[in-house]
């Protein structure tokens, strides 16, 4: 099968589109970004957690970082920060170089602390999907979250809801994609957290008087 890239999303994405689809669009379609101290964060997080040349055995626990995936189903495509195979005689799969049957489990690093929101969960789930698609594996039922400021794990059940939920989100992502449109701002408290809201809603300069005269002073020192 030949895959057309231009038609294939980045994985990582659904975690902007979930928080703000104007985010989402501003830096997908638009490829605007900038940093604040949350995002700087982050990033110092994943490559600790990003060395594609390190793997690690331990007993029936194989670690793998940086793992490339994709879902021709889905049309997306990106990295797992970290993925555990765990040796299962059951239900697992054969790993090319590797001896015995093993069942993989996606590990995502985040920099904050746990939230009761799917933002996080969704891109886990679509990582897992991806896995099941690339492998040829059973359905994994759960996964994993690493929270910097917790340093704990949080599990994450690979529910059916969260599975269509994930789904149905890329189905809207690759809608707007392709019409390369990016959506109005819709102002929320969330905006104070996100590292493109002087990009988004730039602060316009304060006009002292008429504009007449604010125009006539700027069309002179031109």
């Amino acid at each position: 099968m030949i895959l057309e890239e231009d038609d294939f999303l980045l994985l990582s994405g659904i975690q902007h589109f979930a928080f703000c689809r104007r985010q989402w669009a501003l830096i997908h379609i638009e490829s605007v970004w900038d940093d604040n101290e949350r995002t700087i964060q982050g990033h110092l997080m994943h490559k600790n957690a990003h060395d594609p040349f390190f793997t690690e055995k331990r007993n029936d626990l194989l670690i793998t970082r940086d793992m490339p995936v994709l879902s021709r189903r889905l049309k997306v495509t990106g990295k797992c920060d970290v993925v555990e195979f765990r040796r299962d005689i059951d239900a697992g799969v054969p790993l090319f170089g590797r001896k015995g049957k093993w069942l993989p489990c996606p590990v995502e690093y985040k920099r904050g602390s746990p939230k009761n929101t799917d933002i996080d969960r969704l891109q886990l789930c679509a990582q897992a999907i991806c896995l099941e698609e690339m492998l040829l594996c059973p359905a994994i039922k759960e996964a994993y979250i690493y929270y910097g400021e917790t340093k704990r794990r949080e599990t994450v059940i690979l529910t059916p809801e969260l599975r269509i939920k994930t789904e149905d989100v890329f189905a809207q992502m690759h809608k707007i994609y392709l019409q390369r449109t990016t959506p109005r701002v819709a102002p929320s408290k969330s905006c104070n957290a996100c590292s493109m809201k002087d990009i988004c809603l730039p602060k316009l300069p304060t006009v002292n008087g008429s504009v007449r005269a604010y125009l006539d002073s700027h069309l002179e020192d031109a």
